[in-house]
């Protein structure tokens, strides 16, 4: 007995000081293996926990008998998850935990669009965004616009208007480009006359992100955001300062130039971007027109902003981009004059804009804004026998107050936006001058009705001169279940003035195309609802992590503008006895693992049109789309890329069906601390439409060009250098 009695005292003294010994762990990066100072751990169980020092080491006392859970935190890193016995596991201290350096900013982005100082996983509307690595890896693939940029998104289609000069528009869920609204710093810049253009003249360098709101967003923006609204997000200059170049050149006769430059002391900042492109022509087809059109373009963004006290800010910037671009018979293109029939098609743009914006706070949550913009818009579109020259002159103007408080916020502003176009005689048919004024009022509210319920509402109401007025009520409902759950629902109302400026025009350059008649032509009228599910997690130990989004979308637009032929040559557009309407969903799944990053998209749009009880599909939407970006990337040291993309067979005007298709790319970039080198592969299976379809009937004199449903472009090979000066 005495001896079971020693036993127990020297077991219960072993046991005792095994209880006692501290919980120690030491936590490193796991690239640079140097410690990481700031991490919390904690144990799931009871909740309780400690932070790592400057020697990344962690130490906790008593922790609890068993099997437990530790959890490791640190911003800027992924969070990581092991499970332990205790004491079993007392002999292996300190235990040493890598952390994986993590680049996704979801967490950090600031989005401006929505006019809220919420953070993106708090605001009901449905915003994605570009930024960072990703906006980077762009860069990348087409230094010269935004294109690519663009097109890769789920539920966004990038549409050629013209074969010759590459002119496009962006369609999201399936409408047309002019549903769309493109902004730049929350300003209106690139419509009317210059979105057939717009997209190719927007190089990317020069942007801090891009906000993407699909579906109506016509409470803070008007008329146009039916489709949606691509903010671009120009960089601000810090303290650190940025000096960077990029040049580029491509297999295809290509050559991209650019600069950005941005610093700001204690009461001035300055952003200065200039940029040079220009291409040769190229006919991979051998067919004798132009894929890529011959053209150079020059851009050039100074900004000035001004910090007068430290709650006022003012910004001034200027665009300015000049552009010749020709496209068409290649043997003219290369100066060969002596075919006086060959066809071509020129655009000279210039486009002068101005942007100023003034923000001052008035008090702890209270802020008043005052933007301006003015654009100045000059075309001269010319053919053989056809000249198309014009000058769009457009102002917009904003005053808001925001409100912001612990659990609701609002915005409350009204606009003035002005259009004036003015075209040149230049034959006998009538010019098609117009003024469009559109007077604005608008509120927005965001409140938490609980920790798990978030409401937003707006309405707008604008009054159009010559067309009335337009009501636009929205609303948003957003749903946090925790961490991992959240779902959001939306709908609202939006309207689309009438202009001659859509695909069908942009494609046959605008040739006997009658004027907008205001005792004709009507507004055209919408409405739209999404409703998307999302959810992340991690797995094994928190070493996988994924998410997935998925969205259902429905637009109706009631009477919309379309093209009708009169007469064996002559057009006028109309506000169809009917109605269009798009259906569908979108999916995306992420999953990240170490340095792994993998994004699959699929994208179904069911798009339909009823013009007096006659229904058909809305030409070049296809049904189906999956795109697959799998990337590689060692912070600071590699990037590597793979991107596939698939588009389903799609309904022509004509009736015809054209072939699906499969784009590929592979892009690698080397990077340096002051300089990194990139190569990528466009399309290296050579998809596109001039391989198994025809884009023109007739002769290459006088072409009938059909519509354009694939790239025309082909494989091309890009690379250059990026230079980082400071």
């Amino acid at each position: 007995m005495k001896n079971l009695y020693v036993f127990g005292l020297l077991w219960l003294s072993i046991a005792s000081s095994l209880w006692a010994q501290d919980l120690q762990v030491i936590v490193k990066d796991e690239h640079e293996n140097t410690p990481l100072m700031g991490v919390a751990m904690l144990i799931l169980e009871n909740k309780q926990g400690a932070v790592s020092d400057e020697n990344g080491l962690i130490i906790f006392s008593n922790p609890p008998i068993g099997k437990i859970t530790l959890r490791f935190q640190l911003v800027g890193f992924e969070s990581k998850q092991m499970t332990i016995n205790w004491p079993d596991d007392a002999q292996n201290m300190p235990l040493e935990i890598l952390l994986h350096e993590s680049h996704d900013e979801m967490e950090t982005v600031t989005i401006s669009s929505t006019r809220s100082s919420r953070s993106i996983e708090d605001i009901p509307t449905r915003v994605e965004f570009i930024a960072g690595e990703e906006l980077d890896e762009k860069v990348n693939m087409k230094p010269g616009d935004i294109r690519v940029l663009l097109s890769e998104s789920t539920g966004i289609q990038v549409q050629v208007t013209s074969p010759t000069s590459a002119n496009a528009g962006i369609r999201i869920q399936g409408l047309d480009g002019r549903y769309t609204q493109i902004l730049k710093d929350g300003l209106p810049l690139y419509s009317g006359a210059a979105s057939g253009l717009g997209l190719l003249q927007i190089p990317p360098l020069d942007l801090q992100q891009v906000e993407l709101i699909k579906g109506s967003a016509s409470t803070l923006y008007g008329g146009g955001a039916i489709a949606g609204l691509v903010n671009l997000i120009s960089k601000r200059p810090t303290e650190e300062g940025e000096l960077s170049f990029v040049l580029n050149g491509t297999n295809a006769g290509g050559l991209d130039a650019s600069g950005f430059y941005g610093k700001r002391n204690d009461k001035i900042g300055t952003t200065i971007f200039a940029a040079y492109n220009t291409n040769a022509p190229f006919d991979p087809a051998d067919i004798g027109l132009s894929a890529i059109p011959k053209f150079d373009r020059f851009t050039f963004n100074p900004k000035v902003f001004l910090y007068p006290t430290s709650r006022t800010d003012v910004e001034f910037g200027l665009n300015l981009s000049l552009e010749d671009r020709v496209g068409g018979n290649m043997e003219y293109l290369k100066g060969d004059r002596e075919n006086q029939q060959a066809f071509f098609e020129r655009n000279l743009s210039e486009r002068i804009s101005s942007q100023f914006v003034l923000n001052h706070e008035m008090g702890e949550g209270r802020k008043l804004q005052v933007k301006n913009s003015y654009n100045h818009f000059d075309r001269k579109l010319g053919t053989r026998n056809y000249d198309f020259n014009a000058v769009q002159q457009s102002t917009f103007t904003e005053v808001n107050y925001r409100l912001d408080r612990e659990k609701t916020d609002w915005v409350i502003g009204g606009n003035l936006w002005t259009e004036a176009f003015k075209e040149e005689q230049t034959n006998s048919f009538p010019v098609r001058d117009y003024n469009l004024n559109t007077f604005g009022a608008f509120v927005q509210n965001n409140t938490n009705l609980s920790q798990k319920w978030v409401l937003e509402s707006g309405l707008r109401t604008d009054y159009v001169l010559d067309y009335g007025l337009a009501v636009l009520p929205r609303i948003a409902l957003m749903y946090k279940a925790n961490l991992n759950f959240s779902s959001r629902f939306g709908g609202g109302l939006g309207y689309k003035a009438p202009t001659i400026f859509t695909e069908e025009s942009e494609r046959l350059q605008y040739q006997n195309i009658q004027p907008i008649d205001a005792d004709f032509n009507t507004l055209e009228k919408s409405y739209g609802l999404n409703w998307d599910l999302n959810y992340k997690a991690s797995l094994f130990n928190d070493q996988l992590f994924f998410s997935v989004n998925h969205l259902f979308f429905y637009t109706y637009l009631s009477n919309p503008l379309f093209l009708e032929q009169i007469g064996s040559s002559e057009f006028r557009f109309v506000n169809i006895d009917g109605y269009s309407d798009t259906k569908g969903t979108e999916t995306n799944v992420k999953w990240t693992f170490r340095d792994f990053k993998w994004f699959m998209g699929y994208t179904y749009t069911h798009a339909k049109i009823n013009s007096n009880g006659v229904v058909r599909d809305n030409p070049l939407t296809p049904k189906h789309r999956i795109n697959s970006v799998l990337f590689y990337e060692v912070h600071d040291k590699w990037k590597i890329g793979w991107e596939s993309y698939y588009f389903s067979q799609q309904r022509l005007s004509d009736g015809s069906v054209g072939q699906s298709y499969w784009i590929m790319g592979f892009m690698a970039e080397k990077i340096w601390e002051k300089f990194s080198v990139f190569i990528n592969f466009e399309n290296f299976l050579d998809a596109r439409q001039t391989r198994f379809d025809t884009i023109f009937t007739g002769s290459i004199d006088n072409p009938s060009f059909r519509e354009i449903y694939a790239p025309l472009d082909g494989f091309v090979i890009n690379g250059g250098v990026k230079l980082r000066l400071k």
